[in-house]
């Protein structure tokens, strides 16, 4: 279903995959937006080593995307470090295929919210992370991808650093 990487030698492990998505504050979601247009938006996001996770207004055009194709593909650029004397560029990035899932649960909504909070603020307290959520439930949307394939590449001459 999913399409074999050509360069063999140049992917990553599934183990260096999820520490590209570890590693990672934002990537571009991609999916199939209006009359068929391709819709690709930057967002910050938290992987938890299964799903990925998004947060967004409760309209507009990703939501609208979604509710027509749940379909998504999510890239993050982990290295693009430009050499120009070999006019080439270092790079490592990670794509992830799979299906969006708009969270009603409140319980769900709450660990969401929750993953993000611990990634981008980690030095706040937990009742500092609680005034924050609350401050802003009302309008917040959580968004859950579920991972059907993921694939990792990086530049050859990292690959020859690791040896």
């Amino acid at each position: 279903m999913f399409r074999e990487m050509r360069r063999k030698g140049q992917i990553l492990s599934p183990e260096e995959c999820a520490a590209v998505l570890e590693r990672g504050t934002s990537g571009v979601l991609a999916l199939s937006g209006d009359d068929d247009y391709p819709y690709a938006v930057p967002l910050s996001y938290v992987y938890d080593g299964d799903k990925l996770y998004f947060h967004c207004a409760q309209t507009g055009h990703k939501l609208d995307a979604i509710r027509r194709n749940a379909k998504a593909s999510f890239c993050v650029v982990d290295q693009d470090q430009i050499v120009p004397e070999e006019y080439t560029t270092y790079f490592r990035s990670v794509i992830v295929f799979g299906q969006m899932r708009v969270l009603t649960d409140e319980e769900e909504k709450r660990a969401a919210i929750e993953k993000l909070a611990v990634k981008y603020a980690p030095a706040d307290t937990e009742a500092g992370r609680r005034m924050a959520i609350e401050r802003d439930w009302k309008p917040l949307c959580m968004l859950e991808m579920s991972i059907d394939h993921m694939s990792g590449k990086e530049a050859i001459e990292l690959v020859r650093q690791k040896r």
